[in-house]
């Protein structure tokens, strides 16, 4: 998600340098498939995707329906299923296995509901300060109160509006992103999915330990996963590439 809920629209603009890191690259090949956020595409992941290639690793960069170069498919009845079943077909129409999966803010709910449908093909995920739901939960009972006053005054014709960005900039850039994808209730049944390892990256203002996303940062740890922290604003695929792709490939 490229902003928040007034949360996420602040730390879209938001911008900080990150934390350097020792590299530790894995031994063979490894396969990432990449979940943007919402408004997003996955054009806003190029400098990532090339960064992670140059080390010999395979990205699949999944843009979600309505969204990035598939906007000419936005529609108000795109739900959260459909994201979800976005990334399940990549995954198995590519022949995808071992996949390192990724999901940044609104991603998190995407990914998570893709591990619940095909666990057996993932092999770790990573939430990048992303939302982390248990079954149930909506994009919008995460965010609280403060994502209703916003969803009201950007909400146009069941599409909601980034009003960072105007009408006069070209592509690409972040577009309207379909409210159902934001209320809609995440469903999750699958028992083996609780058992895929994953990584947390909370990505903090200099000078900072927390912020809003470290709610699930907690949540995360409180289900074992690994919790990183990076000084970053909310989108480090923009604002600190080689920091970020020194995290992803450090995960097991």
């Amino acid at each position: 998600m490229h902003a928040s809920h007034i949360a996420l629209a602040t730390l879209l603009v938001a911008a900080a340098p990150a934390v350097c890191i020792a590299q530790s690259a894995p031994q063979s090949p490894s396969t990432y498939v990449i979940v943007h956020g919402a408004w997003g595409g996955g054009w806003d992941w190029r400098t990532i995707d090339a960064l992670l290639s140059s080390k010999g690793h395979a990205v699949h960069r999944v843009t979600l329906t309505g969204l990035g170069e598939r906007v000419h498919l936005a529609s108000p009845s795109v739900g959260l299923a459909t994201h979800i079943t976005d990334v399940v077909n990549t995954i198995e129409f590519e022949q995808l296995t071992n996949v390192i999966l990724v999901g940044h803010s609104y991603g998190g709910m995407v990914i998570s509901g893709v591990a619940d449908k095909i666990p057996q093909r993932i092999r770790h995920l990573v939430y990048l300060d992303a939302f982390l739901p248990e079954s149930g939960e909506s994009l919008s009972d995460l965010a609280g109160a403060e994502f209703r006053p916003f969803i009201a005054s950007n909400t146009k014709d069941g599409m909601v509006q980034a009003p960072w960005e105007g009408p006069e900039k070209p592509f690409p850039k972040d577009v309207p992103q379909p409210l159902k994808t934001l209320t809609d209730t995440l469903v999750l049944s699958n028992p083996v999915a609780r058992g895929i390892s994953a990584t947390y990256i909370l990505t903090v203002d200099k000078g900072k330990t927390e912020d809003q996303f470290s709610r699930y940062a907690d949540r995360a740890a409180a289900r074992n996963f690994t919790v990183r922290r990076m000084e970053a604003d909310h989108v480090p695929e923009r604002s600190a590439p080689k920091e970020l792709s020194v995290l992803l490939l450090q995960v097991p």
